[in-house]
């Protein structure tokens, strides 16, 4: 009894949260920065985020230098229920690398998957739940944008995946071949005026001896519904490769289900400096439908309907009658 109890707990918990889903009217793209936010994208949509971006590196102590190309993608669906969703994610690169430590400059070309995965999230507490509950203060404008100390309280969510990498990959580590896990745990907080707060905290290719850690924390602004800024700080730290990179960006959302973006990042160190340009855009296909609910008495929401079947059945009644 004592083990089935936490399980038991946990499936009532499981049931609420799924009851108690919100959908959004407007898209909700992780871009334009690389965090994930702690919701999905809502049952039954499909929605596409695809970026390029420049690839620009400088090593001074080993002398080389990086340029060229890359795209980035992302495909996220809905399952099943509001709290699940399932992604694709992949960043391609394809750049020239130049060896400036000898004598005569060597130029090699590459062109590989930085990294694919196919995950799934999950979310787990939603603390906005009831936000149609909290209704505003007619009376003061200052009171509606005064900070509240819930909102200190996160939405939490948690990412299980996969990466699947090619042999001989120039872009990771020399063991780093084949399926890999990844797992996440990310937060959101919606905060007064506009501002929202994300951070992920990742461990990625566990099980191999370069394994690493990341955290990412993004700041959003909105200034109107459609233009919203962002920063973020992206921090990598393995035995392959360590580096702390910060981008800087806005989106302008272009309509319900559509939105562009541009960000530049960089870091502040030379092994190797990094300066990058990116565009993207992000577009969903809506197929959600919200679910009849039932509130106990078996009312789920067609009573005027009914009502109408009713009376005609009692118009039919008299008319007999007569």
């Amino acid at each position: 009894m004592r083990v089935l109890k936490p399980i038991f707990i946990f499936l009532l918990t499981i049931a609420y949260n799924i009851s108690n889903a919100q959908y959004t009217e407007v898209i909700n793209s992780n871009r334009p920065g690389l965090s994930e936010s702690a919701f999905s994208v809502g049952t039954n949509v499909v929605q596409f985020e695809v970026g390029a971006f420049t690839v620009k590196e400088e090593h001074t102590p080993l002398q080389y230098e990086v340029s060229g190309f890359g795209i980035d993608f992302s495909v996220r669906y809905g399952l099943l229920f509001e709290q699940l969703e399932i992604s694709l994610d992949g960043v391609y690169q394809n750049d020239n690398i130049t060896f400036n430590s000898a004598s005569v400059p060597f130029e090699d070309k590459r062109a590989n998957f930085r990294n694919l995965t196919l995950g799934a999230k999950y979310l787990l507490y939603d603390p906005y739940k009831n936000a149609e509950e909290a209704k505003p203060n007619l009376y003061s404008y200052h009171a509606n944008r005064r900070f509240q100390w819930k909102s200190l309280i996160p939405a939490v969510s948690v990412y299980v995946g996969g990466n699947f990498d090619t042999k001989d990959n120039p872009y990771t580590a020399p063991d780093v071949e084949g399926f890999s896990p990844k797992v996440m745990i990310a937060t959101q907080n919606n905060f007064n005026g506009g501002w929202v707060f994300v951070m992920n905290l990742i461990k990625d290719r566990i099980g191999s001896e370069f394994s690493d850690f990341q955290y990412i924390f993004t700041l959003t602004h909105s200034f109107t519904p459609q233009w919203v800024v962002f920063g973020e700080a992206q921090g990598i730290s393995s035995d392959f490769y360590a580096d702390n990179i910060f981008r800087f960006g806005g989106a302008y959302l272009w309509s319900q289900n559509f939105q562009l973006d541009a960000n530049i990042a960089f870091n502040t160190k030379d092994t190797p400096s990094v300066f990058n340009i990116a565009f993207g855009a992000s577009y969903r296909l809506d197929f959600h439908k919200d679910k009849k609910v039932d509130n106990g008495n078996g009312n789920t929401g067609n009573f005027k309907k009914k009502r109408k079947k009713n009376r005609k059945k009692e118009d039919d009644f008299d008319s007999d009658d007569l």
